[in-house]
């Protein structure tokens, strides 16, 4: 399996990955957050300018009004001395005065001109036949655009200085008119931007290329404001915001890779793992002789689980049984045991009954009401007897336990051989075996390691040989690998049984037949010699 170091490393990659991608997930938020704030403020800041617009353009109509209705002689002293009063008053207005034949005349600045500026024609008409001009010669200011209105010979000049307060960076905005005779728009007042057409004389949004727009359009004066700015200005003008989304979207990141990392470890932990391969069937099954001490003959073996994880690792029984066990699906690995040994052995077992083969069964199926049951099903529909199925149990699975004993007693009713496994480490009593009625106990292999060492735990042996006798059980010796503990078992004065690497490891089925067809099938004895 992975080492600590390995795992760690796995985390942190994934960890780091993710921030990543959140970090760059954050970016992309925090950018359409950006714009789409960006798109209000320029809607905002079009409805600003529009305002303004619309004021001065009022002041503007007022003035000419005004002018247009000059008591005075045609460009005299007292009628330029009106238009300089009238200027004192405006806001908006820069210079008023008159017009003849597309020639200045006089006005409140320049006063009666001698000889009339030269004539220049309108940029615009609009549809109440106001003429507006563009940059007049004497009106030109620096790289500013100034607006003269025309009306009746009357004119007035707007510098956009007035706006200079409103200004808001990085927006920018284009004041556009339409030519009433020819229908084509131009700008009037602010910035050249990169469209144009539609998007600058309709209201509503745009985005065009890389820039956002928003267009406010007046009715009462029949001119539109733009608002604009480029994606960059805007994503420039909130950094703080973008930073914070990159950093939001890397902790959100962070975390949900650390989380699908351990959610990830998780699935590819021991217990789901195991759960995967139960599922795929994917659990192996192997066969470990047991011989007569006797003669050496084999009379039948135990069905051992194996499994070998998703990293190519062994994991033993006493782990994966155990883990099983805890999560509550031990019964799962039964099952597939079962499944196994009738589909491997059944033949052997139809055709031998004098072969027993053990299978273990854990504290769960003997509380499992459906286990007795699903187990004769499935021997039915395999043809094999009771008899030929032994059953071990641990002491610890049936103490105290009444549902226990029950199915014991069920499964002895039935014909099966039930062997208490590992016996002499757990609950052993006489008056405990008495109870349980069972048909033989298998010492644990602690007591066969014990043989020759010395140790106090041999002279436990005799006792319990001598208990099983008086209780007419079977004896079954677990762990047998050395000639000398085979030895020790064969002089007992009653029949003993033994697995052990000494005749056997586990083995897949496949090589278990083929140890049987070498010479000691004369242990089984043919159904019909019976």
């Amino acid at each position: 399996m992975p080492t600590v170091k390995q795992r760690i490393l796995v985390t942190l990659t994934a960890t780091i990955i993710a921030a990543v991608c959140g970090a760059m997930a954050g970016y992309l938020l925090g950018r359409t957050m950006i714009l789409r704030q960006a798109d209000a403020r320029l809607q905002q800041y079009a409805a600003r300018i529009m305002a303004d617009g619309e004021a001065s353009s009022a002041e503007l109509r007022t003035v000419l009004t005004a002018v247009s209705a000059s008591p005075f002689f045609f460009c005299s002293d007292a009628e330029v001395g009106y238009f300089r009063a009238l200027i004192l008053d405006s806001e908006y207005s820069k210079d008023v005065g008159r017009m003849r034949d597309g020639k200045i005349a006089c006005s409140a600045t320049l006063g009666r001109l001698a000889q009339p500026r030269a004539q220049v024609e309108p940029d615009f008409t609009q549809q109440d036949g106001t003429e507006i001009y563009k940059n007049i010669a004497p009106y030109q200011d620096g790289n500013l655009t100034v607006a003269a209105p025309q009306l009746g010979g009357f004119y007035a000049v707007f510098t956009p200085l007035t706006r200079m307060h409103l200004e808001a960076a990085p927006m920018h905005y284009t004041e556009t008119v339409t030519d009433a005779p020819s229908q084509k728009s131009g700008r009037l007042l602010g910035e050249a931007p990169e469209a144009n057409g539609p998007i600058l004389t309709t209201d509503g949004q745009a985005r065009v290329g890389n820039s956002l727009y928003a267009t406010r359009c007046s009715i009462r004066f029949f001119n539109c404001v733009t608002a604009y700015t480029s994606v960059q200005e805007a994503l420039l003008a909130d950094p703080a915001h973008l930073v914070g989304y990159i950093v939001l979207g890397g902790l959100i990141g962070a975390c949900l890779g650390l989380l699908c990392s351990l959610i990830y470890r998780r699935n590819r932990s021991m217990e789901q793992q195991l759960r995967r391969a139960i599922a795929k069937d994917k659990l192996r099954v192997v066969y470990q002789p047991i011989v007569n001490l006797a003669d050496g003959r084999i009379v039948g073996a135990e069905a051992l689980a194996r499994w070998t994880d998703e990293e190519g690792l062994s994991v033993g029984p006493d782990v994966f049984v155990r883990i099983a066990e805890e999560r509550g699906f031990v019964g799962s690995i039964t099952r597939l045991v079962v499944r196994h040994v009738l589909r491997d052995l059944g033949e052997t077992l139809r055709c031998y009954p004098g072969f027993r083969l053990s299978i273990n069964v854990a504290a769960a199926d003997l509380a499992d009401p459906g286990f007795l049951a699903a187990l004769e099903g499935s021997l039915d529909q395999a043809g094999v007897q009771a008899r030929s199925l032994a059953i071990e149990i641990t002491e610890s699975s049936t103490v105290m336990n009444k549902v226990a004993m029950e199915t014991i007693r069920g499964l002895r009713q039935k014909g099966h051989s039930v062997h208490i496994d590992d016996f002499g480490t757990g609950y052993s009593s006489l008056s405990y075996l008495q109870d349980l009625s069972v048909d033989a106990i298998k010492i644990d292999r602690s007591f066969t390691q014990a043989i020759g060492t010395g140790s106090v735990t041999v002279a436990i042996l005799p006792q319990i040989l001598a208990m099983a006798e008086a209780l007419n059980l079977g004896v079954i010796v677990e762990g047998v690998e050395t000639s000398q503990q085979a030895s020790y078992f064969a002089t007992s004065t009653q029949p003993v049984l033994a697995q052990g690497w000494l005749f056997g490891r586990p083995v897949p089925a496949g090589e278990f037949h083929g140890r049987l067809a070498e010479g000691r099938r004369e242990a089984l004895v043919p159904a019909n010699a019976a």
